[in-house]
């Protein structure tokens, strides 16, 4: 058992209330909810596709949203461990941690015939089928559930789609955020209680099918051409906040439902579930413009709250710009076209 493997390096003791189901919750539970979740956190080494996974953590619950159990166990991703400003685990920590393929039994034993459920869970889920497909593997997970989503559709009344901010709502303590077993408890205590309310309301909830990596090529999308300027200290793996300037010209203005060019402009506004400074950093690995302010240039308006008014959101209406969030900016991430051939 692979359980708990960073009790050395930063101890702490998951407390996660067991609450009884009201007696009244098999009677009117919705028959097409799934019988089993697997609520899951990783840390990675970067959020491009060929960052590895530093830790991974799962809470296993039953169909009414109670802890079975949990566990937990670092990896060692064999490359620099990346944002350790973040994640806190070292290349020392991490050297004499278990390979990928290594724990992929107890994974899959975790994970198999349950809903997989995350915080912004398409990150988490092609993180791991990456390495499934790295191991040769596949994972026993055939849904995906997002917490974000399922806040959206409950309307809970969130500041913004941060984890901290969900737990805030439903009063759960996080102890140590970006530990992979605390966050994945802070969202299993919060999943509980917006589970609940989806019961109560009948509500559909937002499932997505997670479709296995069927082939795998251990390298990015496009040659990371990180100029000096954009270089990472080796110590603490964190950037610069100049950012170097875009190589590419920019193409034009983005279409809605076509991919990505090098070169187009992208601006964020308001809070991330991902760490701001990593997806602005992926955003400029896959060749795109960081924008500060939106202007008529702009390509995209990344935010989580489209309906506030922002200085910035107020432009990209008048502008016409697309506005998206997160979750399907990321997915557009995957697979940004390269720059146009100039001539």
């Amino acid at each position: 058992m692979l359980e708990d493997r960073m009790a050395a390096a930063r101890p702490i003791t998951p407390a996660i209330g067991q609450q009884p189901s009201p007696p009244e919750a098999a009677a009117s539970w919705p028959a097409a909810y799934p019988q089993g979740y697997a609520v899951v956190d990783v840390e990675t080494t970067g959020l491009a596709r060929d960052d590895r996974i530093v830790s991974a953590a799962v809470y296993r619950l039953d169909v009414h949203g109670e802890v079975e159990d949990h566990w937990y166990t670092l990896v060692n991703p064999e490359r620099d461990p990346g944002p350790v400003w973040i994640h806190g685990l070292t290349s020392d920590m991490l050297a004499a941690a278990p390979l990928f393929p290594e724990i992929v039994p107890e994974l899959s034993k975790r994970l198999e015939g349950r809903v997989l459920v995350a915080h912004n869970a398409m990150f988490d889920w092609s993180m791991i089928a990456r390495e499934y497909a790295r191991a040769e593997a596949e994972a026993p997970v055939r849904q995906r559930l997002c917490t974000i989503a399922l806040s959206k559709e409950l309307r809970l009344p969130l500041p913004n789609h941060k984890l901290e901010s969900l737990a805030a709502h439903y009063g759960v303590t996080q102890q140590h955020a970006h530990h992979a077993l605390d966050d994945a408890r802070v969202l299993a205590e919060a999943f509980r209680p917006s589970l609940r309310l989806a019961a109560q309301a009948n509500l559909r909830l937002p499932l997505l099918a997670c479709q296995p990596l069927t082939e795998w090529a251990d390298g990015p999308a496009a040659p990371r051409q990180r100029p000096a300027a954009a270089a990472y200290r080796p110590t603490s793996w964190r950037p610069s906040r100049k950012r170097p300037a875009c190589p590419y010209p920019n193409p034009g203005r983005y279409e809605p439902g076509a991919r990505l060019v090098q070169g187009m402009r992208v601006a964020f506004s308001g809070d991330t579930s991902v760490d701001r400074e990593l997806l602005e950093d992926r955003a400029i690995e896959a060749g795109l413009h960081v924008a500060t302010s939106v202007s008529r240039l702009t390509s995209l308006l990344v935010t989580n709250d489209p309906e506030s008014r922002t200085s910035k959101t107020a432009k990209a209406a008048s502008f016409g710009t697309p506005v998206i969030d997160e979750a399907a900016f990321m997915q557009l991430l995957q697979d940004v076209a390269p720059a146009p051939a100039s001539g």
